[in-house]
């Protein structure tokens, strides 16, 4: 195998559910040693209900991790982490601003221990401002990043994404924020520097121009369902067999081939249609014939038809049909591994693909502590019998 692009790296991963860990995971897929720090007997949230177990969520989301014990209520916990630190290239955590101030894994103290580390705080709010001390998960994030409020119809309440989004979004901005501090510190000679991400702030800027357009028109974004009313047609219909398909021929060109496949060219020249304001102005009418259209043919048959006369189009897929799914595997944006409690179990791929260093899944994720004797007597000198007396404290 390649050498990985992130070989050399080491992520010291202080941090639990779920934008920091995975900050680290994508980290740990491109080469980095990560370095999982997780409550002794429990373990992380990740490993699902029962006590130090393995989800299949855990062995997705801390592969390529290495796991050690490690009680941070404690002062001789902390005091551990303290030592560990300075070995490390990058730490990650996402504790509140109090916490971190009560445990001394606040910037101030953490920069004077490791001048030349990349440290990365994910908090719900960020380190500044006057809800800094507040807590925060995806739910809370979309809210008060104004994502759930422009989610769902126009005529009921504001729904959430099904998927954690802000907290994979967060992620990937962490990561990229991370490469970024290290190329300026090896590159530039730059020292480490502080990280201060708030998660919130990945949902916003995902908002287009709705605040530019608030600041010049004074209109606000509301939910608009599955339609936008600037870009006619794009929405999603039934097919003969039940299963939704989404299309999108809102520019002209793309219209007048929807017209001719529909067996209307005329449509396309209709001066209700012809142009994209005069499509939005008759939305409606226009959408019933398109639906009525849909109606004739199945999913998969309209997904292929659309898509040979150049249309972007898709059947809403669920996950049944996604691990189905021959572009996902021919792909290999899904890949098999094998687990050793799950057997071969198929998980997202390391994305993006790269042609020279692609990411890899060196191993999914391990087992409560299993890497205590490794780091602790490796990079702090401990021997057996401290290991030993640090467990039986309930230290790690």
């Amino acid at each position: 195998m390649a050498t990985l692009p992130l070989a050399g790296i080491r992520v010291l991963d202080l941090s639990t559910v779920l934008a920091a860990p995975v900050t680290a995971t994508f980290l740990g897929d491109f080469g980095a040693e990560v370095v999982k720090v997780e409550e002794p007997v429990r373990g992380d949230f990740t490993r699902g209900t029962k006590a130090g177990g393995r989800s299949p969520y855990w062995a997705q989301e801390a592969r390529n991790k290495k796991s050690v014990t490690l009680d941070l209520r404690t002062e001789r916990g902390r005091s551990l982490v303290r030592g560990l630190v300075p070995h490390f290239d990058v730490v990650i955590t996402n504790y509140r601003p109090p916490t971190l101030r009560a445990w001394g894994l606040d910037p101030d103290s953490l920069r004077a221990l490791a001048p030349d580390t990349v440290l990365v705080y994910v908090t719900g709010y960020g380190l500044t401002g006057p809800y800094s001390d507040r807590g925060s998960f995806d739910r809370i994030a979309s809210a008060f990043a104004g994502l759930t409020y422009v989610t769902g119809d126009s005529d009921r309440p504001p729904v959430r994404s099904g998927y954690s989004t802000i907290d994979y979004m967060a992620a990937y901005l962490g990561a990229f924020s991370v490469v970024t501090a290290l190329y300026h510190r090896d590159t530039s000679g730059g020292g480490g520097q502080v990280i201060d991400l708030a998660l919130y702030e990945a949902g916003f800027r995902a908002s287009e121009d709705a605040l530019a357009s608030y600041a010049t028109t004074g209109r606000i974004r509301e939910r608009l369902g599955n339609r936008n009313p600037q870009i006619v047609p794009a929405s999603d219909f039934t097919a003969s067999d039940g299963r939704r398909v989404s299309l999108h021929a809102g520019t002209d060109p793309l219209f007048r081939r929807l017209a001719a496949l529909m067996g209307a060219p005329e449509l396309a020249d209709d001066p209700a249609y012809a142009t994209r304001a005069a499509r939005a102005e008759h939305a409606e009418e226009l959408y019933g014939k398109i639906a009525a259209w849909v109606a004739t043919h199945t999913a998969d048959g309209l997904t292929e038809l659309l898509s040979d006369a150049g249309i972007p189009a898709s059947p809403l897929m669920n996950i049944s049909d996604i691990a189905a799914d021959p572009h996902y595997r021919e792909r290999g944006t899904l890949v098999t591994v094998d687990d050793p409690d799950f057997g071969e179990l198929p998980m997202v791929a390391p994305l993006p693909r790269m042609s020279k260093t692609p990411g890899s899944i060196r191993s999914t994720g391990p087992a409560l502590g299993a890497h205590n004797a490794e780091v602790y007597r490796g990079l702090l000198g401990l021997s057996a019998d401290d290991l030993a007396t640090l467990g039986a404290d309930g230290i790690v």
